[in-house]
């Protein structure tokens, strides 16, 4: 039902939206501190955003949790606009483990307030998810940030953008406290994307 609700949006939107695709590779899928595939991962998706700030999108990659999930796929939508000079996005996100059988998928809503450099992010857990904060700040190609997440622990993030020829690099740092997760996790991985 999500897939058939985000297909319809996309064709209904005027003409004057812009379409967009991206493909990654990562020497790891590190997400809010927590590695999500225990190693290399192929990811990519699609946006679409119309003039008017609505924007909406598809994104997935493999993920490894030794539970029987190989994927991940990620459905959302929101709008976005600006207050003065506070830029706001307000949206949905649902994330999806097509494999996975013991009860993986949740979804989230989620507030995103940006003041020049600095950011935050705000999601709310439906139906007992647990809710995250984020707050980052960037300083040129470097940004800095520092998350909570309900139940499972806090993580700190350093990340280093640069561009490798026609594509888009990122080294990044991390590190997850755990706090209730159950184990603490800290590394840093690469990137490379490109944007078609």
């Amino acid at each position: 039902m999500k897939k058939l609700f985000l297909l319809v949006g996309m064709l209904a939107m005027p003409s004057f939206a812009a379409v967009s695709a991206n493909v990654a590779f990562a020497s790891d899928y590190v997400w809010r501190g927590m590695t999500q595939s225990d190693g290399p991962a192929i990811q990519g998706g699609f946006d679409f955003e119309a003039e008017s700030g609505f924007y909406a999108g598809i994104w997935g990659s493999n993920v490894n949790f030794n539970d029987g999930a190989g994927s991940e796929l990620d459905y959302y939508a929101g709008y976005g606009f600006s207050l003065g000079e506070v830029g706001v996005d307000i949206g949905y996100i649902a994330f999806d483990y097509p494999e996975n059988q013991t009860g993986l998928d949740f979804e989230e809503i989620y507030l995103g307030l940006s003041f020049g450099d600095l950011g935050v992010t705000l999601a709310s857990g439906q139906d007992g998810a647990p809710d995250y904060t984020e707050f980052s700040y960037a300083f040129g190609p470097v940004s800095v940030a520092y998350g909570e997440y309900d139940d499972y622990g806090d993580n700190t993030t350093v990340s280093y953008g640069f561009t490798c020829g026609s594509f888009d690099c990122g080294i990044t740092a991390y590190d997850f406290s755990d706090g209730g997760y159950g184990a603490d996790e800290d590394g840093i991985f690469f990137s490379i994307s490109a944007s078609l």
